[in-house]
Formats: structure tokens, C-alpha cells, sequence
């Protein structure tokens, strides 16, 4: 341990750069790795049982909960497909029928003594024709800036504007 913490030392040196501390915390970890060979059997079950249920966390967090990729797709005709796509491959789909769709709106909210703009799909009563039953936030994973969404907004609506202006085909006849 002692020839370990010398290596180290002189790796970090005074500037402590990131690739020096990430060296150093391989070393740390890899001190560690002969571990359950030297303790008893009942506690080397236990340490492999807590690597067996870290190593299952993760799969489950990879599985379920961190979202690689969210992407939005405007059907003026249909409706409005967002899909969230996790890092373990698995895909999420919602697709909103374009009859419920009130309007796209940018919404701001304070989070953490910070302003953040997110996407929101207004969908609309059906009871009351001028209110909104329910907000459906876009890009909760992603948060893009304030720039991106102004243009995924300006894009949606003229989907939108196009699809209110379009006769419908029960008023053609």
C-alpha cells in the first residue's frame, strides 16, 4: 500500500489534472479487488452480495430511468409521437391524438434558484372547448436551451397553424 500511495502522489503532483485522479481512483478500486480472497467466507458472501445488488441497481437505472435520447415527431394529419429512447436500448412511446392537442407552448418555471424553459403539448377539455384538462412537458431528460426550443416550437406551430387553416375533409362535400 505503501508503494501505491508514493505512485500516486507523484501522479497527482500540484496541478491535480483529471486524468491523474482518475488514475488515482482505478489504483484505489484496484487495491480492493483481492479483497474477499482474504476474508472470511461469511463476509465475502456479504461483499458479493452487496456487489450483486449494486450491479442490479444499475441495470435497473440504466433500464428504466436514464434517458439517452428524446425526440418529438409533429403529424399535422395525426398527432404528435414523442419518444424517449433509455440507455439500455429500450424505447418509450406516447403518441397524442391531434383532436386533443390545444397548442405547444414554452413554459418557464424556477428550479433551484434558476430559470428553465421546457416544452409543453396543452391538451384540451373535452367538456370545455376554450380549457386545457391536462400539460404534458417535453424534453424533461434533455432540457435543451431556450434557443432549441424556440425552434422545435416555431416548427410545431406552423404544423399546427397549417392544420387550422386546412378545411377539414367532413366539412368538404
Amino acid at each position: 500500500r505503501l508503494h501505491y500511495e508514493s505512485v500516486i502522489r507523484s501522479l497527482i503532483g500540484k496541478d491535480g489534472s483529471c486524468l491523474s485522479r482518475v488514475f488515482y481512483k482505478s489504483i484505489q478500486c484496484s487495491q480492493w479487488l483481492p479483497l474477499p480472497s482474504c476474508l472470511p467466507l461469511h463476509n465475502s458472501m456479504v461483499l458479493s452480495a452487496a456487489i450483486f445488488i449494486t450491479l442490479i441497481g444499475l441495470i435497473i437505472y440504466l433500464h428504466f430511468v436514464k434517458i439517452d435520447q428524446e425526440s418529438l415527431l409533429v403529424i399535422g394529419s395525426l398527432g404528435i409521437q414523442v419518444t424517449s429512447s433509455y440507455a439500455s436500448g429500450k424505447e418509450s412511446t406516447t403518441f397524442i391524438e391531434m383532436g386533443q392537442v390545444k397548442d405547444v407552448v414554452i413554459n418557464e418555471a424556477i428550479h433551484m434558484q434558476k430559470v428553465i424553459y421546457y416544452l409543453c403539448i396543452l391538451l384540451q377539455d373535452p367538456e370545455d372547448p376554450q380549457g386545457v384538462s391536462e400539460v404534458v412537458p417535453l424534453f424533461q431528460s434533455s432540457q435543451p436551451r431556450l434557443d432549441c426550443l424556440i425552434e422545435v416550437y416555431k416548427s410545431c406551430q406552423e404544423i399546427l397553424e397549417q392544420r387550422k387553416t386546412a378545411p377539414q375533409s367532413s366539412e368538404i362535400k
